[in-house]
């Protein structure tokens, strides 16, 4: 048994890191939900400041595990896992934000078809992420893996949405520049934001290996 296992077996661990992070996934999925105000119809700029605020509170929780692992001397998990997992659902909140901001400063009046499909998945991710994140605490390391292959699911059909979305752009004469470059930014933010959904799926079936 290494030195680690053994402080973590004689020392109470402060579990409420998991609570930080269970907030952190409702965060990400309420942000998401917030995003789809716009495919449903609300004004880019409004749905703007909607996510805006959510990710202020995301960022909020972030910073409160931050300061809480400096002062923790043992936790339920590695502290370099608690930080890694930590980031990546803050980075899928922020790249959520950056689609809605690119929509509203570019000038995008209403979501695609296509923008809108990727909105749905990413709300969809989000729910399963909110899902998961829970299982952490009491072990169900099994269940975590299936998520993982749900996410991954997922990540690949918005990768063919978002492939197909481009290409038509690219191949219809009728869309000048202006539109194409707009609609592409867009596009790509919720792109990536569906694929910091997966990777974050990753780190925890990671996590289902070493601990499971």
């Amino acid at each position: 048994m290494s030195v680690q296992a053994i402080v973590r077996w004689l020392v109470p661990r402060e579990h409420h890191f998991y609570d930080f992070l269970e907030r952190q996934a409702v965060v990400a999925h309420a942000g998401a939900v917030a995003l789809a105000a716009f495919k449903d119809g609300s004004p880019a700029s409004t749905v703007r400041d909607a996510v805006q605020a959510i990710e202020h509170e995301g960022d909020g929780i972030s910073h409160e595990l931050e300061e809480a692992l400096a002062k923790t001397f043992v936790t339920p998990l590695d502290r370099e896992d608690i930080y890694k997992l930590s980031n990546e659902l803050d980075n899928i909140l922020d790249l959520a934000n950056g689609g809605i901001r690119a929509a509203a400063l570019y000038g995008v009046t209403a979501p695609t078809e296509p923008m809108k499909r990727m909105i749905d998945i990413l709300v969809e991710c989000t729910a399963v992420l909110k899902a998961a994140v829970p299982l952490l605490r009491v072990h169900r390391y099994a269940d975590i893996t299936e998520a993982t292959h749900t996410l991954r699911k997922l990540e690949k059909d918005g990768d063919t949405i978002f492939r197909n979305a481009v290409s038509a752009l690219f191949h219809d004469a009728s869309i000048d520049a202006k539109q194409l470059l707009r609609e592409k930014q867009v596009l790509e933010d919720l792109e990536n934001a569906v694929d910091a959904c997966e990777e974050l799926g990753e780190t925890l079936a990671n996590l289902a290996v070493k601990h499971g």
